[in-house]
């Protein structure tokens, strides 16, 4: 079996003097970022961290959660990043699986001897966005990451000059496949601390950014839409995931000009499984008897798959006449109204054609004569005004009688996680 070269140390030697990451304190080059890791990786393997062991990640996303990010992979360590968002208990119970917490500043002699992990060794621990269920811990290997940033590469072609904009969290999948991607490309990272519409659309818009790339969910494309966004001067894709997305929100893309390649993904598949429905290169996806989506390839998580060798995904697709994935919707959040199986992702697509809805959620309340009923949550564009009655109605137009919500109620906001999924469970009543 082949080992892996040290992806960092690599791309400080292609390109040393490259940016490797514009982050919230300024632009860092990949031969500065290489010696910032090597002398945290000195300091990890001073405090008698070993390879396989795993490493706590606390610290604000930036160069030093790179760096230190980068010092795990050197010594063969397990990066477990640590989203700094959560309360103090719950950091606390994903911290305590690991040997160390990396929580400030290190500085140790630098390491002159990097690891070469086999393929199959563990690289980083992620937990799920827990958006139907409690997160759960998924082992990444060395392989998942490089099988994921090669069919990315294919996927969406590649630039020498590409500048990845990150305003996802970096304890998500989606954030930290952009470090790690760059890393094996030797590209750059334009490093956002959060989503912050204002910032994103100024960086977008700006030609001295040079933004190539940018990672993105629904919430944040409808956001940026809103706010403006049209005909961004660089920007070659905006890799839109992490949950159903909604045909009118690509229809605003498109008249906006803004190229979109919706993609599906999730932790337990390195966050790429299909890119404009296309199963990435190395990666196999089937439909099970009752829909459900079952993935297997080389950048599933070894321990994610059950006992017929697949990963099972829980969400419900379709396959076009051409072989494309589309994704339906959740097999937990299907809702069984009068014995009519209604998948609340439709119903919410329905919504967010209307010129008033910014927002929608679309889940069950128990009902005594229909077992469930079908619920929605809106949020208003801001000056937007419609009665519920009214959006009754125009779901009407669209949809079978038995997917109309019962009823529709205007909230403030939606919730959901810090990487924009929502939280339906929080609102099944």
């Amino acid at each position: 079996m082949y080992a892996i070269e040290p992806w960092l140390l690599r791309a400080a030697a292609i390109a040393p003097e490259r940016a490797a990451l514009h982050g919230p304190s300024g632009e860092l080059s990949y031969a500065a970022l290489a010696a910032r890791a090597r002398a945290i990786a000195g300091a990890l393997r001073e405090r008698g961290v070993r390879g396989g062991e795993r490493v706590a990640i606390e610290l604000p996303p930036g160069e030093e959660f790179a760096a230190a990010l980068h010092a795990c992979l050197l010594i063969g360590a397990v990066a477990v990043p640590i989203d700094l968002r959560l309360g103090a208990e719950e950091r606390a119970r994903r911290a305590g699986c690991a040997q160390l917490v990396l929580d400030g500043l290190l500085d140790g002699a630098p390491l002159t001897a990097p690891a070469t992990p086999a393929p199959d060794a563990p690289a980083t621990l992620m937990y799920t966005s827990g958006t139907t269920s409690e997160p759960r811990a998924v082992s990444l290997t060395y392989g998942n990451w490089l099988a994921n940033a090669l069919g990315s590469a294919v996927a969406l072609g590649l630039d020498l000059r590409e500048r990845w904009l990150c305003p996802m969290p970096l304890a998500h999948v989606g954030g930290l496949s952009i470090l790690i991607r760059s890393a094996i490309y030797a590209t750059s990272v334009v490093l956002h601390e959060r989503f912050d519409t204002d910032a994103v659309l100024a960086a977008l818009m700006s030609e001295r950014e040079r933004i190539t790339l940018v990672s993105l969910v629904p919430t944040m494309l409808a956001r940026l839409l809103e706010a403006g966004l049209h005909r961004p001067p660089t920007l070659r894709w905006a890799l839109l995931g992490g949950g159903p997305i909604a045909p009118a929100l690509l229809e605003r893309a498109r008249v906006a000009g803004v190229l979109v390649a919706p993609t599906y993904g999730m932790t337990e598949a390195c966050s790429q499984i299909a890119t404009h429905g296309w199963p990435l290169p190395g990666v196999e996806v089937r439909l099970s008897a009752e829909g459900e989506v079952l993935v297997r390839g080389a950048v599933v998580a070894p321990g994610a798959l059950a006992a017929d060798g697949w990963l099972h995904t829980g969400d419900l697709g379709r396959v076009d006449d051409r072989g494309r994935l589309a994704i339906i919707g959740r097999k937990a959040d299907t809702i069984i109204t009068g014995g009519e199986n209604v998948a609340p992702a439709e119903v919410e697509a329905v919504l967010l054609e209307h010129p008033a809805v910014g927002d929608a959620a679309v889940h069950a309340r128990v009902d005594p004569e229909w077992g469930e009923a079908v619920v929605a949550s809106v949020v208003l564009r801001d000056g937007a005004h419609v009665e519920p009655q009214a959006l009754r109605s125009f779901c009407a137009a669209r949809l079978a009688a038995f997917k109309v919500p019962k009823a529709i109620t205007v909230v403030e906001r939606l919730p959901r996680t810090a990487s924009g999924k929502l939280l339906r469970r929080q609102l099944d009543d």
